[in-house]
């Protein structure tokens, strides 16, 4: 008997009240969820369903908690994979029985039919051929998405400090790295840092907006100091535009000395107001 239950779109389209929508990633897993509980599937390969069930739950799980994140995308793509994965195994398992119907048949009938038998184990054979191809290529896919996924916060989380936060993921990079004192230059050390950064940037959805906002401590005038930060967050606007990001994605915005971290009246607490912020909004519906 075939896994039956409930649609997860049935209970997208009941739940119509939310304020916030599934991202586009977690749609597609929900679709392939139900077409892998209504295909061969479900009645071959149960224990694959429940895996791509399980894999969807959490995705389900990461929207509820922070909707349209990147880990409900991350979550929600693995998801799709995994049931992507149990119609491949679904259809091996039943081309597998075939081919073994056929080869039993073939050892019990006459003369007569045996040709008929021998192709039918033949095309069996080329079918379990195919499918084994598919169910390779599909783990690839699988291993490569978490690989990616994985390698991506990794490599954010050397070059700087990454947290999200209700605006969405904000990656803090200290001033001091990326410009001299009073200027708005890179500092070549900065460009292989937001190499890094664009790495990163390119890799999420690219329906995504990203806002880069400059920050300063208190030493100077505050029209210095908004004109620095503007200057800076332009900088490094322009540098990850050369990098691939697309322009139409990012905004730059100095906010100069209004919204420190820490207190001005330390060394300590200066450097850590002179930062830039790239913030990866959360997607909108």
């Amino acid at each position: 008997m075939k896994l039956s239950t409930i649609s997860p779109l049935a209970l997208v389209l009941a739940a119509g009240c939310a304020s916030t929508g599934p991202s586009p990633e977690l749609i597609d897993a929900r679709r392939a969820y139900d077409t892998a509980r209504t295909s061969e599937a479900g009645s071959y390969t149960p224990a694959r369903v429940l895996e791509a069930k399980q894999a969807l739950d959490r995705a389900e799980r990461a929207h509820q908690d922070d909707a349209n994140s990147n880990e409900e995308r991350s979550l929600a793509y693995i998801a799709q994979r995994r049931s992507e994965l149990a119609v491949v195994y679904g259809n091996y398992e039943l081309d597998q029985r075939n081919k073994t119907a056929a080869e039993r048949n073939y050892k019990v009938r006459n003369d007569a039919l045996r040709k008929n038998a021998e192709a039918t184990a033949a095309n069996s054979q080329q079918q379990l051929d195919n499918t084994r191809q598919n169910l390779a290529t599909t783990k690839g896919q699988l291993a490569e998405a978490e690989s990616r996924a994985a390698a991506a916060m990794a490599s954010l989380e050397q070059v700087a400090k990454v947290k999200e936060e209700s605006r969405g993921t904000v990656i803090t990079m200290d001033g001091s790295v990326l410009f001299v004192s009073g200027k708005a230059e890179l500092l070549p050390i900065a460009q292989k840092k937001l190499d890094d950064v664009a790495k990163a940037l390119n890799d999420v959805d690219e329906s995504q907006k990203v806002v880069i906002e400059g920050h300063t401590d208190s030493n100077g005038n505050d029209a210095f100091n908004m004109t620095l930060s503007q200057q800076r967050a332009d900088s490094v606007r322009t540098y990850l535009v050369s990098r691939g990001v697309k322009a139409e994605r990012i905004t730059a915005s100095g906010k100069g000395e209004t919204q420190p971290l820490a207190t001005n009246e330390t060394p300590e607490g200066r450097a850590n107001n002179r930062r830039v912020e790239i913030i990866i909004q959360k997607k909108s519906l």
